[in-house]
């Protein structure tokens, strides 16, 4: 049942306030104390973004799990040459994208021409919906700057990009959502 490429250890403790190389020292020995450490640290927030993406709850959680049962099988690779939150949130990223490609090989995308016939919406649902017209880049940017509070330099990272496209993507996202909401409210 547990053949995933690491031993199980239920013994080895570990500092109160491990350091990212400790999570991963530990991790890489099988340590299931630092594993579950490594979650504590990142679960809400990775389902929190992965829930804005997939705008699913069942999803959210199912794709965290999904991308820390690859962070467990990965961790022996991890060489530390981005941060570990930075590698976690790529992988994560990853699995939403596998989950968005997934649904979208099963069902057709709705129809976009749905928004402007709507005259009275709530700003939550407009919101919503504007975030659904945007790029995959731009949500992405938008979601990970505003509203789990991430910097550009840890967005550049997670996506690989330098730190001046992630503000370039976010001031363009601000500018299409601002676009929609006026055309929505006209």
């Amino acid at each position: 049942m547990w053949e995933i490429g690491l031993p199980l250890q239920f013994v080895h403790s570990l500092p109160d306030n491990p350091t990212d190389a400790e999570l991963v020292e530990g991790c890489k020995r099988g340590n299931l104390r630092a594993f579950e450490r490594l979650y504590e640290l990142h679960s809400s927030r990775m389902k929190s973004l992965a829930f804005h993406l997939l705008g699913s709850r069942a999803d959210a959680e199912d794709t965290v799990q999904e991308a820390f049962l690859k962070v467990y099988r990965a961790v022996r690779g991890f060489e530390g040459q981005s941060s570990l939150a930075t590698w976690i949130y790529r992988i994560l990223i990853n699995c939403c994208y596998d989950v968005m490609r997934k649904r979208q090989r099963l069902a057709e995308k709705p129809a976009r021409s749905e928004f402007g016939r709507e005259n009275k919406l709530s700003l939550k649902i407009a919101l919503e919906r504007a975030l659904s017209l945007l790029n995959e880049r731009q949500r992405l940017v938008f979601l990970m700057f505003e509203v789990e509070g991430l910097k550009h330099s840890e967005i550049a990272g997670i996506l690989e990009v330098p730190e001046g496209t992630s503000r370039s993507w976010l001031f363009e996202a601000k500018r299409e959502l601002k676009r929609t909401l006026m055309e929505s409210s006209a």
